[in-house]
């Protein structure tokens, strides 16, 4: 579970964060899994991994900043441990892939990523600094996160995750 949601968030720490979410997340609704078969608790696990990875790349980014900033603190993993999350996980190649294949992209392509992906900015938010409709910086987004998707064809699952 900590590979796979480290891989979805490309971070070892957020990804051993929310493997203890996930599971506090099953503890405490428990008693609404109808599954029978261990298959089925699997797959009940991985949806709520799922939502957790989604929740944290759309809205809890911010937090876990200010979090950060509060000093609070959150579970720790030592950096042996951080290394081996991110090699199993294979974090550092898919790392490069991505950034080789950016590369590839048109230059307005690969500023549109740059703005939604990382710099978290709304589609409205781009559209005004890029100084086209909306529609357009969708489509540019759209089309960058797809050819990338393509170039990575067996983890193109996870790149479009980041939408």
């Amino acid at each position: 579970m900590a590979v796979y949601i480290a891989r979805k968030t490309m971070d070892a720490g957020v990804g051993a964060d929310l493997t203890a979410e996930t599971f506090a997340q099953a503890f405490t609704n428990r008693n609404q899994f109808r599954g029978r078969t261990r298959e089925e608790a699997i797959g009940w696990l991985y949806g709520i991994a799922r939502h957790q990875v989604s929740h944290f790349v759309r809205r809890d980014r911010a937090e876990a900043r200010a979090l950060e900033r509060l000093g609070i603190q959150r579970p720790h993993l030592s950096d042996v441990e951080l290394e081996r999350l991110e090699d199993l996980a294979g974090i550092s190649d898919l790392r490069r892939r991505i950034a080789s294949h950016l590369s590839d992209l048109s230059h307005e392509q690969q500023e549109a990523l740059r703005l939604r992906v990382l710099e978290e900015q709304s589609y409205e938010q781009m559209a005004q600094q890029l100084g086209i409709n909306e529609q357009a910086v969708r489509a540019r987004v759209s089309r960058g996160m797809r050819a990338l998707a393509e170039r990575l064809s067996p983890d193109a699952g996870e790149i479009r995750e980041f939408m």
